[in-house]
């Protein structure tokens, strides 16, 4: 079950950093065909802006869920660095769990945001409502609860083959 479980997170973390990479690429080729169409072409888009907007926050939770996994996101250690490891372990386990109470909170809030936006079009993007230019907010936040599950059922995984790609260091 272990082993099913970490194969399925393995995956779901690729395509979460793919996710996030790909809204990344994006925004920064629309921000400049923005500014572009605006200073030189002397007419104003409508459309980067919102779009930019969408990757941008797609970038932030879908990227967060990746930074957790990976264990490169920003933490402040000098306290527990300092302690016995048994305090370190349980000051971990805290986290964890300040963690996923944060993430189910913001889970559950950003559906309902999604849910009440749903039918409201977006002015500028016509396409899109404003419940789904949202729904990174609730996905990312679900996947970020699967990762600290994770950590605390099987420990941290950062050194797992997959997160390691691209680290050579």
């Amino acid at each position: 079950m272990s082993e099913l479980y970490l194969k399925w997170m393995d995956r779901l973390y690729l395509l979460a950093m793919t996710i996030a990479g790909i809204s990344l690429l994006v925004m920064t080729i629309v921000i400049p065909i923005g500014i572009f169409s605006r200073y030189v072409l002397n007419r104003g888009e409508s459309w980067p802006e919102p779009i930019a907007i969408i990757c941008m926050v797609t970038f932030t939770f879908i990227g967060a869920a990746v930074g957790y996994r990976a264990g490169s996101h920003i933490a402040v250690n000098m306290l527990t660095d300092r302690l016995p490891d048994m305090l370190k372990t349980v000051c971990a386990r805290l986290v964890d769990l300040l963690m996923l109470l944060i993430s189910l909170i913001m889970c559950w809030y950003s559906y309902w945001l999604c849910v009440e936006l749903w039918e409201q079009p977006v002015a500028e993007f016509p396409l899109l409502t404003s419940g789904e230019s949202y729904l990174p907010l609730p996905v990312g936040s679900a996947i970020l609860i699967l990762f600290v599950l994770e950590r605390l059922l099987f420990g941290s995984q950062e050194n797992r083959p997959v997160v390691l790609i691209g680290n050579h260091g």
